[in-house]
This record gives structure tokens, C-alpha cells and sequence, in this order.
């Protein structure tokens, strides 16, 4: 097997059903789960969701609430008044452009207020099933680590790599399972060199000898 191959083998192998850790039970709770997740951590935003999904069950209840009060009810997580301002501005853009749903269109979705390219990759492959690689701090972490990416790569050019080199039918799989690489073995501080399978294609342990 290539390179690619062989990571993409240990990958099947350490995370088998590594899936998307957000909280959610339908098309709007992932988006809005995923808008809370910028710069926050998953585990963050489950623990709000818990509370906030039991509230606003519907997207008017979002539109119907005052502000300050949303963003009281997101003051746990960071930059919570944008992401405030940005849900009750996607609702209502839902509402009158969508009927409601959420739409299934890459560009759709990057028209949303505080919906990039990685929330609408996330939505799309989770929700709709259509395969996406969403470059998250992980992704673009392990990516580089791994000599998939340079590290003077951009996101998006990480995501176009990813893609090149990963077959189609692989990519919204992978790209969980290396979320989970990254979340719990290849962590950005005191990575897990020791035991991990990939020490061969990964560039960090010659770059920082003691972390081994």
C-alpha cells in the first residue's frame, strides 16, 4: 500500500466509528451546533445544548426571543454575543429564503451569517450525506503532521489536498476519524508519540525529539 493508504488503514483501525461528537436530533441543531463550535470545544457546546435545544425548539423560537436574552443563554461559550446576533440573523434568513429548512447547498450554507466553509462542510456531510472534508484545527493539525499538507497551508488548501489524495468515497469517514486522531491521540500539546502507529510519515517527532 501507499502512504495515504497505510494512514488511512490506521485510522480504520483506532477509530471505526468515529463520528460527530455535536449534540443534535435534527438539520438545525447541527447547524446551530456547529456555529456555536467556533473557537469552542465540542464538550463545551454539548454541555449548552443540553439546555438551549430544550428551549428553543423550533426555529421561531429563535426569532421570536430578544437578544440579550439569547445571549445570555450562550454566555457559557466564547464570542457568544456574535454568535448570538449570527443565529437569530440565519433563522430569519431560513424563514424567508428556505421556508424554514435548512438548505442542502454548499453555497447556501456559506451565505448564512457566521456559516463558513468548514460549518457548511460539516452540515453537509453529517446531515445530508454528501461527502465533505471539514478542516478543523485537528484536521489541519494532523494533516500537516502527517505530510498530507505543508505546514504554510491554508485551510482550504489542506481541504483541497485532503481531497486529492483521500478517494471521494472516503472523505466525510476520514475526516471524523481524524478528528478523533487529533482530539485523543495527536493533541497539539504532549501528542501521544510513544504508542502511536503513524510515527513513520509524521514529521513531529523530529521536529520536537522530547515529546517522545
Amino acid at each position: 500500500m501507499g502512504r495515504v493508504e497505510d494512514i488511512l488503514a490506521v485510522l480504520d483501525n483506532m477509530y471505526p466509528a468515529a463520528h460527530c461528537e455535536l449534540n443534535h436530533t435534527n438539520s438545525l441543531e447541527l447547524l446551530i451546533a456547529v456555529m456555536l463550535s467556533a473557537q469552542s470545544t465540542d464538550a463545551s457546546v454539548n454541555r449548552l445544548t443540553t439546555g438551549l435545544f430544550t428551549k428553543y425548539r423550533t426555529l421561531q423560537d429563535y426569532l421570536d426571543v430578544p437578544l440579550d436574552v439569547l445571549e445570555q443563554d450562550l454566555r457559557a461559550i466564547g464570542l457568544y454575543k456574535n454568535k448570538a446576533a449570527n443565529i437569530k440573523k440565519t433563522c430569519q434568513m431560513l424563514k424567508t429564503l428556505y421556508g424554514g429548512e435548512v438548505p442542502a447547498s454548499q453555497d447556501a450554507l456559506e451565505s448564512l451569517p457566521g456559516v463558513g466553509r468548514k460549518t457548511a462542510n460539516v452540515v453537509l456531510s453529517v446531515w445530508f450525506d454528501v461527502p465533505r472534508i471539514a478542516v478543523d484545527t485537528h484536521v489541519e493539525r494532523v494533516s500537516k503532521r502527517l505530510k498530507l499538507a505543508t505546514w504554510k497551508d491554508a485551510p482550504r488548501q489542506v481541504e483541497d489536498k485532503l481531497m486529492r489524495k483521500i478517494p471521494k468515497n472516503k472523505w466525510s469517514k476520514t475526516h471524523h476519524q481524524m478528528i478523533f486522531f487529533g482530539r485523543y491521540h495527536c493533541t497539539a500539546r504532549r501528542p501521544k508519540c510513544e504508542e502511536c502507529p503513524l510515527q513513520g510519515p509524521c514529521r513531529y517527532p523530529n521536529i520536537h525529539p522530547r515529546s517522545r
